[in-house]
């Protein structure tokens, strides 16, 4: 058994086909965590949660890029981001739907500020102040907080911002993990000092420059899970399709290679990482 514990079969990638995905996923002995990233797809993720009686859940959240609008374009997609303040009273209605296990996608993002460079102290405080919200409410409603950090290219800026901002919210005392980390090894190495875990996909399969692998080896086993962050990222052998939650099984391969453990080991590890960071009911 494995966990996608970051997937957002929620998406427009999936409007097709997400029951089916699901349900393939589910096959294969893979549980899903669908994970909003603003109002519209946590409600997404709830609904489709609510489908199973098993096996998928939602985390709901307001993503930092959606906290201000511009028009996004990256290798793997292209979308205009929502203007989206973050409703406290609508947020915690859904955290009460018993298939809501985190909070999040939540975070600081200071890779993607808009080019005009006159309003990113405007923008980074939008985002502090949306993540502030969800960390008291991921206490609130005992939920673990999903936690999405991406620092300007070449810097950890956007991640020694979210470490002090943990620290004075008192994180270290609740549940929070790092969804798809790629920054230094010393910062990390502080997240993982305040008890947090670290969550690794299909970036680990690909990666050239040998820093994933420094990740990799450097985190504990007791604070790894594994994700697939599907449509995007999806893992070698697979690249150049979309992704979906069945293939975090390359991942977990390849992690068990860099670790030096076993497929199994690493399943049965992960596994009852995201039960712990989670409260997943046992299958």
């Amino acid at each position: 058994m494995l966990i996608d514990t970051h997937a957002h079969v929620n998406f427009k990638a999936f409007k097709d086909d997400a029951k089916e995905t699901l349900q393939r996923s589910l096959s294969e002995g893979v549980w899903v965590n669908n994970v909003g990233t603003q109002i519209q797809t946590s409600r997404q993720a709830v609904e489709l949660a609510g489908q199973f009686n098993e096996g998928v859940f939602a985390t709901i959240g307001l993503h930092p890029v959606h906290t201000y609008s511009q028009h996004l374009d990256e290798e793997e997609t292209s979308f205009q981001t929502k203007k989206e303040k973050f409703d406290y009273g609508a947020y915690h209605q859904l955290a009460l739907n018993p298939k809501v296990v985190g909070i999040g996608e939540c975070g600081l993002d200071y890779y993607r500020l808009p080019e005009d460079t006159s309003v990113h102290k405007k923008v980074k405080q939008l985002q502090k102040e949306a993540f502030i919200s969800q960390i008291k409410l991921a206490k609130e409603a005992d939920k673990a907080l999903v936690v999405h950090s991406r620092s300007t290219k070449g810097t950890d800026d956007a991640c020694l911002d979210i470490l002090d901002i943990l620290k004075q919210e008192g994180m270290d005392k609740h549940r929070f993990v790092l969804h798809s980390y790629t920054g230094s090894p010393e910062v990390l190495q502080k997240f993982l000092d305040i008890g947090g875990f670290v969550s690794f996909n299909g970036i680990i399969t690909f990666d050239k420059t040998g820093n994933m692998e420094k990740l990799v080896k450097m985190a504990p086993l007791d604070k790894i899970l594994v994700e697939t962050d599907c449509p995007y990222l999806t893992p070698v052998p697979n690249r150049g399709k979309r992704n979906e939650p069945s293939f975090v099984k390359h991942t977990a391969e390849h992690l068990a290679k860099l670790k030096g453990n076993s497929f199994d080991e690493i399943s049965k590890i992960s596994t009852e990482n995201a039960k712990k960071l989670f409260k997943f009911p046992s299958p």
